[in-house]
């Protein structure tokens, strides 16, 4: 279920459009599973990912001189927040294909916010919220630590051109272990406006996907991007 945090940063149109660049692997399991992925927070390529910048760490390490049980907690928090990434664009971005997708045969889930909120609803036993990533200098600027979090909600300036908002959850209260993440449950029809298919696919693979988006009982409106649309002179 979704929850609404008030210190956590979100666009306040609804209607923001956010897009998720993915494999086919990965869009036929969400379908299919009718779940979302969402994976462990220290399992990112980024090392920073829920660490705290510098000014912040050392005001926490000051804080620990007599209690370091509360450093140690900060630090193995991370196995237990998970993180499903989405980028805020009105359009789609030509670099988010090239980073997120690995061939010419990925897709892009164009959303918003308030479908990500109402898809949300469908999970009854995790409570998730969704916030927009602040980019900081981690070596001058302070992340706060009056929310838990907030670390996960800070990354350092030179992934600015991600423009991320994140649905994100804490299982620490939940008796469970995670290895790689948690999937949840989502309405699917809600969370996905439109599917675009990669710019450099063939025709095939647009009829592949229509085909088997339809024989699992969905009717998306599925376009290719055109990003690779013929020139006008």
């Amino acid at each position: 279920m979704y929850l609404h945090n008030p210190n956590i940063k979100l666009p306040e149109d609804p209607d923001t459009v956010v897009w998720k660049y993915l494999d086919l692997s990965k869009f036929l399991d969400l379908l299919l599973s009718k779940k979302l992925f969402l994976s462990r927070s220290d399992k990112f390529e980024d090392q920073f990912e829920g660490t705290f910048s510098e000014p912040t760490y050392e005001e926490i390490k000051k804080l620990s001189e007599n209690n370091p049980e509360f450093l140690a907690y900060y630090k193995t928090h991370r196995e237990k927040v998970v993180v499903s990434s989405w980028h805020i664009n009105e359009y789609e971005s030509f670099a988010m294909w090239q980073i997120f997708t690995q061939n010419s045969e990925g897709l892009a889930i164009q959303s918003t916010i308030g479908r990500l909120q109402k898809a949300l609803e469908a999970e009854k036993e995790f409570q998730q919220y969704i916030g927009e990533v602040n980019y900081i200098d981690y070596k001058k600027e302070y992340i706060p630590f009056d929310d838990m979090f907030f670390p996960f909600l800070f990354k350092r300036k030179s992934f600015q051109y991600e423009r991320e908002v994140r649905i994100i959850a804490d299982i620490s209260s939940e008796n469970i272990k995670i290895n790689d993440g948690l999937k949840i449950d989502v309405d699917i029809n809600q969370l996905i406006e439109k599917i675009y298919i990669h710019p450099k696919s063939e025709n095939w693979y647009k009829r592949l996907v229509i085909e088997l988006v339809s024989k699992l009982g969905f009717d998306f409106e599925i376009e290719k991007s055109d990003l690779e649309s013929d020139i006008l002179i």
